[in-house]
Order: structure tokens, then sequence, then C-alpha cells
């Protein structure tokens, strides 16, 4: 396993990018260390290497960037419990590993619309848009909701948007145009849940509606 680590290390570094490592710093993404690698390039390392879900809990584990990338496609998703599911989502503290993690992992496990529908009533901020990007992986790919969890994930998601922009709204916004771009029905369902928003005397609230308005008539 050592010699396996030391060599995604040693390819990470060969592809070291300096510029895009200071540049993702200065916006306030800072890890222990930060190779500035692509992903495809990141992609393509883990490519050569057998899913192991040892070698990925080694991975998570560390503060870098890139590593914690390639542990999201190394781990066999069947051996992915809820359990590492919750142990692993307390280390989620920015977007892209959020992204990452739904598009290499989460998506795939049979039990993901339990762990979305959970995390998006979470407090945490970032369980919270993961949940949310995670519905919006799961829509995407066809997921049909039970009509309990339906009302749900709609009413939180427009609680989230009355508190304004932040990385949640925009979280919540992705999830629910993708849940309305399966039917007229679901797309009327979200409109109708923000229908105040239509009429509202806030600008933000009045874009809100009239964005997800025109997704729909684009796609429905």
């Amino acid at each position: 396993m050592d010699e396996k680590l030391r060599e995604i290390r040693t390819r990470l570094r060969l592809s070291m990018n300096g510029v895009v490592s200071t540049s993702m710093r200065e916006k306030g993404i800072i890890y222990k260390l930060n190779f500035g690698v692509s992903l495809s390039k990141i992609k393509e390392i883990a490519a050569d290497f057998e899913k192991d879900a040892n070698i990925a809990k080694r991975l998570w584990s560390e503060d870098v960037r890139e590593l914690k990338i390639i542990a999201t496609l190394l781990y066999p998703h069947s051996e992915f419990s809820k359990e590492d599911a919750e142990l692993w989502i307390k280390d989620v503290r920015y977007i892209e590993i959020a992204e990452q993690i739904c598009a290499n992992l989460l998506q795939n496990l049979s039990y993901a619309h339990e762990l979305a529908a959970s995390w998006i009533i979470r407090e945490e901020e970032f369980t919270q848009v993961t949940g949310f990007l995670l519905y919006g992986r799961l829509f995407l790919n066809g997921y049909e909701e039970k009509e309990q969890q339906v009302r749900l994930f709609l009413e939180t998601a427009k609680s989230i948007l009355d508190k304004g922009v932040s990385r949640r709204q925009r979280a919540a916004i992705l999830a629910l145009k993708r849940y309305g771009r399966q039917s007229k029905a679901n797309a009327d369902a979200v409109l109708s849940v923000i229908a105040d928003y239509k009429q509202s005397t806030s600008a933000e609230r009045q874009e809100f509606y009239d964005d997800l308005s025109f997704e729909f008539e684009y796609y429905n």
C-alpha cells in the first residue's frame, strides 16, 4: 500500500501547477498541501490504480486536495457504508470536494437518496450543500423521489432560498432545476412552492423565480 501511495504522490508532484495552487489559496481554498493539478489529470492518475477501500481511506485522511479527490475515485462503491458516508461528510469543506464526492462516489450508492434526504435538513453548511448537490445528481440521472420526501425537499429548498444568496442557495437552486427538468408536473411543483416570489418586492426572489421559470420553459 505504501508503495502505491508514494507513486500517487510522485505523479501529483510531477503534475504540480503552482499558479493554480496559489490562485486557489488566495480565494480561501486552503489545504495543508495543494498541488494545483487539474481534475482531468487527477482522474487520469486515479485510473491507473485498482479500486481499494484501504488506500482510499488513507488518501481521504490526508488534508491534500488531490488525494481527497482520488479517494472518491478509488473507493469501491459496494464497500462504502452509510457509516463511512457520515464520517467522510465531516471532512467536506469546499464546494469542489462536495461536487467530486457526489459525482465519483455517492451518486452510485444504492442508498444515495437516503443520504440526500437526511443531509439537506442538517445544520452543517457543507453537509446540507452536499445533500442538495447529491439530489441534483440523482435527479439528473432520472431518480424519482417518493411523494413525502419530495415535499420535504421542496419545502427545505424554499427555506434556503428565503434566506438569500449563499452556497446552500446555489446548491438548492441546482437541485430544483434538475428536479423540475424531469417533467412538467415537477416543474409546476417547484414554481408552486415559490409562487410568492413572482410578485415579491425583493429583486433577488424575483430573480430566483424567473431563473427557474426560464429553465423549465427551455426543458419542458
